[in-house]
């Protein structure tokens, strides 16, 4: 009878995938001073939420060969709960500085904002899935 109900309670398991975090997926960014795009995968590092640059495109929306492409530009977001994310950091190719970071997700929009210092920084992303 146990074997029965242990049995049951791992098909249940089986029923319900893990849910992913809802800022999970791929996100176009703001454009950088120089005019270029990119797509972050934003997806889990451990406990905590990170992001990784797949394409770059140009001012015009073509894709472009860019040396960053497959670099980690979002790491250590720790989710909070209602679609903020705090105490990250944020690397910003255009002006090769990394920023202490947070976000917040509202529906298809993801404001990512950076500070260095006194200095911030706020970029909508867009949901690119």
């Amino acid at each position: 009878m146990n074997k029965l109900i242990l049995s049951a309670v791992a098909l249940a398991g089986l029923a319900f995938p893990a849910l992913a975090d809802p800022v999970h997926g791929n996100w176009r960014t703001a454009p950088d001073d120089n005019g270029n795009t990119g797509v972050v995968r934003v997806a889990d590092c451990g406990d905590l939420i990170c992001g990784t640059l797949t394409q770059a495109y140009n001012g015009a929306g073509q894709v472009i060969s860019s040396p960053n492409v497959g670099r980690q530009i979002v790491w250590d977001m720790e989710p909070q709960g209602n679609g903020r994310y705090r105490n990250g950091r944020v690397w910003a190719p255009d002006r090769d500085q990394t920023y202490n970071a947070r976000m917040e997700l509202e529906g298809d929009r993801l404001t990512v904002s950076g500070c260095v210092l006194l200095f911030c920084r706020d970029a909508v992303w867009s949901r690119a899935d």
